[in-house]
């Protein structure tokens, strides 16, 4: 099989679906705005061509891409892991009789309103939403609804361009910081309180090959503007046996079902409190922050390899072991600044038979803002066959190693 893969040099976990593709078997060609030589040698052994473009979201450039390489050798599939990427693959896909994730399941996976349109009207339970660019349009809209309400881009990733407003006055500024009025348009909704969580798989043909859930401790818009805070996602190993799981691996199914999302991974945000479950928000490809590679250490397999099997061959010989709960703790500096150094390391000695790896940026380093993410400065992964002895383990890091900054 021949795919073309969009985008193998950056973010640098890119390699390994490039890795995993010529792992199994596929001839691999890369798409991407470096020129070839900035690719590391292992990635460029593993391709058998490749294109650059002025950028991989410009639907022409792509286009035209994908056409010389068609002209060059059969193309079996076009992908791509990366959420910006989504769409415009999706459009270039079709336009060159590809098979794969259809332009209207990628857009309906980027746009937040259409999403939980199409969702409601299946009786998927979602947050009340709507989707707008006119001041009048959203001020009517939480009178309607009430506060307080979140407002983001229409097309967000996790929490970049997110604001909760409580009240009017912090919904006119939210709208003005988004650049409603000025030709933006944002995605308005209900709050859902609650615990949060996320539903991840593997699909090949619509069916869920391999899945995970993770729970976010706490919020990601909480984790994202609050700097005391070393917030935490943790896997839990206890999904097959768990009841309670039942009802979110269920929603997951439905909402695949629903977008119509065939062979791909995917992200599902949820929330569960006083309203029940519901749904957040999907994106047809994997989760961001490298939580595949403690899907992986947990349950002994190659994430990687597992979506290249469900691309190349439909199917996966693998199981999930749900042997280890596994999660990382986000280690925040304590002012901007450059790093001065660290207090509590002795913590990872203590636990070094339940660490993963971690990621302690040397003296000197620039710090990255709190609002940058999960993996913007320091982070501690790590795994214990108990969900609850994780949990542990992550607070007492997350209490105990202090990042120093001047």
């Amino acid at each position: 099989m021949h795919v073309l893969f969009v985008e193998p040099a950056f973010p640098a976990n890119q390699r390994d679906f490039v890795r995993a593709l010529h792992q199994v078997g596929a001839a691999v060609t890369g798409i991407g705005e470096s020129p070839l030589t900035a690719l590391p040698e292992e990635t460029r052994r593993r391709l058998v061509h490749y294109e650059q473009v002025r950028s991989v979201v410009d639907t022409q450039a792509l286009y035209d891409a994908v056409r010389r390489c068609q002209e060059r050798s059969w193309v079996d599939r076009l992908e791509c892991t990366v959420e910006a990427h989504v769409e415009p693959t999706a459009k270039v896909r079709e336009a060159c009789e590809i098979p794969g994730i259809s332009t209207r399941t990628a857009f309906l996976c980027r746009d937040k309103p259409a999403m939980k349109e199409v969702l409601r009207e299946a009786g998927v339970p979602c947050a009340q939403s709507t989707g707008t660019g006119d001041e009048n349009e959203a001020i009517d809209f939480a009178k309607r609804v009430g506060y307080p309400l979140v407002v983001k881009p229409r097309d967000a990733a996790g929490a970049s361009g997110t604001h909760r407003c409580n009240d009017e006055a912090e919904l006119r500024r939210a709208l003005d910081a988004s650049n409603v009025g000025r030709g933006a348009e944002v995605t308005i909704e209900e709050w859902i309180e609650g615990h949060e969580g996320f539903y991840d798989t593997i699909c090949a043909n619509g069916e869920v090959l391999h899945d995970f859930v993770c729970h976010y401790f706490p919020g990601v818009l909480e984790a994202m503007r609050t700097r005391w805070i070393s917030p935490q996602i943790v896997m839990t190993n206890r999904i097959d046996s768990a009841p309670d799981y039942a009802e979110v691996r269920e929603l997951g199914k439905r909402v695949i079902e629903v977008l119509g999302i065939t062979t791909a991974a995917t992200h599902m945000e949820w929330f569960f409190g006083p309203k029940g479950l519901k749904f957040s928000e999907i994106g047809c490809r994997p989760p961001g922050v490298r939580v595949w590679d403690f899907y992986g250490k947990g349950n002994d397999i190659d994430c990687y390899v597992e979506w290249a099997k469900a691309i190349v061959q439909g199917r996966t010989d693998a199981r999930c072991s749900r042997r280890l709960s596994a999660g990382m703790v986000a280690l925040r500096p304590d002012r901007d600044g450059r790093i001065d150094g660290y207090e509590g390391r002795e913590v990872l000695e203590r636990y070094r038979d339940f660490v993963i790896d971690s990621h302690l940026p040397p003296p000197g380093t620039p710090t990255q803002g709190v609002e940058k993410g999960y993996l913007a400065n320091a982070w501690v992964r790590m795994a214990h066959p108990d969900f609850d002895r994780v949990r542990t383990m992550l607070n007492e890091v997350g209490e105990t190693l202090r990042v120093r900054a001047r």
